[in-house]
């Protein structure tokens, strides 16, 4: 299986097993139907032959494609990775596709009668079918912590009436609850699974045949012959590949498995310890999901939900996500200044020109998808086209990623396990929404919420923070993100901070879960790829990915930093972001260019450091955070703070210096 079938599954790579035969061709032939039913949405094909497709009727016909591949693919129980689809497996793609069949069938039906509200018998029936099928569907593609999540929402509205105080609601009876998820746009239905139809599906083409045409290598190629040979290069190098791979795989895991292979021993070679090694890997690696132009799932329906254009959801994530690889950066060329690690020797790196010569087709692609998307706002047709440029290139200049019959086949397979995984856990995520929807619980909670923190921003936002990071280690980046939208977002938001803003930061702080111990998913991975402790990752990680834990508190007080404001106001809240940042990651580093070390020798030295980091947070932190205070008050507050540190450190270098001799 190739890295990049964990695409948009937000690192959790759920293990798919092998199959053969006649299996293998229902799963292609179900994935090309699948392929021709996106690009005929996208392109709206059938018009011209006078056919019409219901949205309902389309999102049934995309989970009847796609569910019935999650129980040939993954098997109900590890117990079952080495064999093929059992009695049990086969039963329930049947019963799945007949279930969606139905609901096809009577789509038409479904809108024109509100049987969501009314339903038949029948329609009960296979709604309750549905219901659990994709409930088991969730738990094979995102885990037991998922199913389990998704199991108490979904059932909510049964018993709703019976829980105390803040939780308890008006309770349904079982025939509206199964007709509801089954047949509503706000559930199975809902935002999720739209964003996944209508968005997430080009994006998923286009990721997977970059990587079958040699993406990944061309990119790790391309930063070693650009930063290989710099000090740190090949920390340099992880953030830059990581980065650029990241951006368009989406997945965390994925894109450790895929550049750390590569980067993770050329660091280890050139003198950096391996757990430093993995950690970086780990933040360059979790970056990647929140930089343009492709980022994880949970952008996609973040659009949805603020019914934005994607394009205006990339661009807001460009100067978060540019601040947090500058703070990186600055961790990586600090750290190999202190300890004087060099870069890779020529001779070891590949040659810039050769790399361009044999992997520009991978460029030009990108570019062509970035600038259908932000210059030319057709964001549902950019990564078709894209990819058939990207392909027809391939074909005609590749020597090495040319593709053939054995290519076109793993191209399919690999687009199989990205379809099922998303469709289902979208699909399932989506019963969450459906239950607090139609419990009106979303609503009356916001109300208790805002009442809990008495109408404070920082209360909530510090209680936001905390419930990503706990709900993010036990369900997917995407899967957080959509509980939290619906829960806390609309309480931030009633507070009078930015609605882009509030999603983003909970997105941010969903994502963290991948460098933060206990889980650290991100971390585990490259621990296994540095053959180091995973805790010890997960905590050097948590060190050198430091900064992210503030950036969201930074653009969530400025929406500056998403690019909402007038220009001389996104200039300076830019520069005292970036200015603030730089100083930070030096301060935690203990060095600072032009001045050298900062009391870096002896156990006690980060209290020295301790009023650098104060003064830098100070200085990024926008004015609007501090009633009464501006951005340029708090710049001078935050130079002051720091002065003591960097005087003291300049002075404490002087002294040292006559004292260095000579190798």
């Amino acid at each position: 299986m190739t890295q990049i079938e964990n695409i948009y599954h937000d690192g959790e790579s759920t293990p798919s097993r092998e199959v053969h035969g006649s299996t293998t061709v229902l799963v292609r032939v179900l994935t090309l139907a699948l392929l021709v039913l996106g690009i005929n949405q996208a392109f709206n094909i059938s018009a011209y032959f006078h056919v019409t497709i219901l949205e309902n009727q389309y999102l049934y016909a995309v989970l009847a494609l796609s569910i019935p591949l999650v129980f040939l693919l993954f098997p109900g129980r590890k117990a079952g990775m080495g064999k093929g689809p059992g009695v049990l497996d086969w039963t329930l793609c049947v019963i799945a596709f007949l279930a969606l069949g139905y609901f096809i069938a009577n789509a038409y039906k479904i809108v024109l009668y509100g049987w969501e509200m009314s339903p038949p018998t029948m329609a009960v029936v296979m709604g309750t079918i549905l219901w659990v099928v994709m409930l088991e569907a969730g738990r094979r593609a995102g885990g037991a912590v998922l199913a389990a999540i998704v199991l108490f929402f979904s059932s909510y509205p049964l018993f709703a009436d019976k829980l105390p105080g803040p939780i308890s609601a008006f309770a349904s009876p079982f025939s509206y609850v199964a007709a509801y998820h089954a047949m509503s746009l706000e559930s199975i239905l809902g935002i999720p699974l739209k964003a996944f139809a209508n968005l997430v599906f080009g994006f998923i083409v286009f990721g997977a045949a970059l990587e079958h045409t040699g993406a990944g290598r061309f990119f790790i190629n391309l930063a070693f012959a650009l930063l290989g040979h710099v000090r740190g290069g090949p920390a340099k190098v992880a953030i830059m590949s990581s980065g650029l791979m990241g951006s368009l795989s989406g997945s965390v895991v994925s894109n450790v498995l895929t550049t750390g292979v590569m980067t993770i021993p050329a660091m280890k070679r050139i003198g950096m310890r391996p757990t430093t090694a993995g950690a970086i890997e780990t933040c360059a690696s979790t970056g990647g999901v929140l930089m343009p132009p492709v980022m994880g799932a949970a952008a996609f329906v973040m659009a949805d939900f603020l019914s934005m254009p994607y394009a205006t959801i990339a661009l807001a994530a460009a100067i978060p996500a540019l601040l947090y690889y500058f703070g990186l950066f600055v961790q990586i060329d600090a750290r190999a200044a202190r300890e004087n690690l060099r870069g890779l020797n020529d001779e070891e790196l590949p040659r810039l020109s050769t790399t361009l010569k044999e992997g520009w087709h991978h460029i030009f692609a990108i570019v062509v998808l970035t600038v259908m998307l932000l210059v030319m706002k057709q964001e549902q047709y950019a990564p078709f086209y894209a990819t058939a440029v990207l392909l027809v290139v391939n074909q005609i200049v590749s020597k090495t990623d040319r593709w053939g019959k054995h290519q076109v086949y793993g191209f399919i397979d690999s687009l199989a396990r990205l379809f099922a995984t998303l469709a289902a856990t979208l699909g399932a995520v989506g019963m969450i929404v459906g239950g607090l929807q139609q419990t009106g619980l979303a609503g009356t909670l916001v109300n208790d919420l805002l009442s809990i923190a008495g109408g404070s921003p920082y209360l909530l936002l510090i209680m936001g923070a905390l419930t990503s990071l706990v709900l993010g280690t036990g369900m997917t980046a995407t899967a957080c993100y959509i509980f939290l939208a619906v829960m806390l977002a609309p309480a931030l938001i009633q507070v009078g901070l930015n609605p882009l803003a509030v999603h983003m930061y909970i997105f941010y702080w969903g994502m963290l879960s991948f460098i933060t111990p206990p889980v650290a998913l991100g971390a585990f991975a490259a621990a296994s790829v540095a053959q180091t402790s995973p805790m010890k990752t997960g905590f050097e990680a948590m060190k050198i990915g430091s900064v992210i834990y503030f950036i969201p508190f930074f653009f969530v007080f400025d929406p500056a930093l998403i690019l909402d404001g007038t220009w001389d106001n996104i200039l300076l809240s830019t520069a005292l972001a970036f200015f603030g940042v730089w100083m930070f990651a030096s301060g935690i580093q203990g060095y600072l260019v032009g001045i050298g070390p900062m009391f870096t020798n002896g156990r006690f030295g980060w209290v020295l450091r301790l009023p650098m980091l104060i003064g830098a947070i100070l200085i990024a932190l926008p004015g609007e955070a501090i009633p009464g205070v501006n951005d340029w008050e708090l710049l001078g507050i935050g130079l002051v703070v720091m002065a003591p540190t960097v005087i003291g450190a300049i002075f404490h270098n002087r002294r040292r210096a006559p004292e260095v001799r000579p190798a």
